[in-house]
């Protein structure tokens, strides 16, 4: 079954300043940003249910290449992403995006 993964705004606002932040380091790497975090979408896509429910039934997935992880939902035939954050940021930014929705 394929999904439509709908990405939140303040998903979009963290892919936008992680890709200036590797822009700026070297010119090209923001956009090999953006493929890994577009295969880690179609990856997703194709085994929605892959990765183990965490808290209140988001899932996470480890971008390769880079310290990302893709926070999202599996809602009936969506899937919702949540946010693309660097792996050592606070687990609170996740759970307030949760707890508003």
């Amino acid at each position: 079954m394929k999904y439509k993964a709908i990405v939140r705004p303040e998903a979009e606002d963290d892919l936008k300043e992680a890709f200036s932040w590797y822009e700026d380091k070297r010119t090209g790497l923001g956009y090999d940003f953006l493929l890994q975090v577009d295969a880690g979408i179609n990856f997703i896509n194709r085994n929605p249910e892959i990765h183990p429910i965490e808290y209140k039934g988001t899932r996470k997935h480890v971008i390769k290449r880079f310290p990302y992880k893709i926070i999202y939902l599996v809602e009936e035939e969506k899937l919702i992403i949540l946010a693309v954050i660097h792996g050592k940021r606070r687990p609170d930014l996740i759970k307030k995006r949760i707890d508003s929705i």
